[in-house]
């Protein structure tokens, strides 16, 4: 029986926004709103629903874990890799789900270790797309899951999300961390949000002061303001 006086674990509690998530992991708000709340749509035979395929820890609240951040980060690379439509990826996700008994099965370490090629196996099948296109598929998850640290059981508890046009060997200069900030991003090895670093820049103060106030190299400052305000110039 586990003891009433234990801790929540903060990397399933809802604390971000959809937009605010959104934002972080470079996605389209509209994208990440169906992924984690489904949506409505239109066939020959009348109006239809499509099921959600991220679940939250409260539907209600429409609040991503950081759990959920670190799924649509990897949905992000398949999204990308392919256009398909949203309920195949749905089908290859719940047979995975089955596979793994899980609720999250991107996040989880047994989809990193062996259960990548089967859902790229799977996922090819759905889309009946080439050996060539499952190998770019599987290069772009694994890009992605580069990008997420794990602890010693396996459990994801930092996010290095992508803040310029996710190549895999972008550095990792920012990180989310669920410990840290209240999850929000900050210059890994600190606790600097980079959106304090954002707002000083935008209220007039330059790079060079900024690195020099905060004892950070410049590619750093810049890596920061770049996380908060890439979508603004995009």
């Amino acid at each position: 029986m586990e003891s009433a006086n234990k801790k929540p674990d903060l990397r399933e509690m809802p604390a971000y926004g959809i937009n605010e998530a959104a934002h972080y992991l470079g996605i389209p708000k509209a994208t990440l709103r169906s992924w984690v709340l489904g949506r409505p749509y239109l066939t020959a035979t009348g109006r239809r629903f499509f099921k959600p395929i991220i679940d939250l820890p409260d539907r209600e609240q429409r609040l991503l874990s950081f759990v959920n951040l670190v799924e649509a980060h990897v949905l992000d690379a398949i999204r990308r890799a392919h256009g398909v439509a949203l309920w195949r990826v749905r089908k290859a996700l719940e047979y995975l789900k089955k596979e793994l008994a899980s609720k999250h099965p991107l996040a989880e370490q047994e989809f990193v270790t062996d259960r990548v090629d089967l859902f790229v196996e799977m996922f090819g099948q759905l889309v009946n797309i080439s050996r060539e296109g499952q190998l770019v598929i599987k290069d772009l998850i694994k890009a992605h899951l580069k990008r997420v640290e794990r602890d010693t059981s396996g459990l994801p508890i930092r996010l290095y999300p992508f803040t310029r046009e996710r190549k895999a060997d972008e550095p990792k200069i920012i990180v989310i961390d669920p410990q840290i900030s209240f999850g929000r991003p900050v210059l890994a090895g600190t606790g600097i949000a980079t959106t304090i670093i954002a707002q000083r820049y935008k209220a007039g103060e330059s790079i060079e002061e900024l690195a020099e106030d905060y004892g950070r190299s410049r590619s750093e400052i810049e890596e920061a303001i770049r996380c908060e305000l890439w979508l603004d110039a995009a």
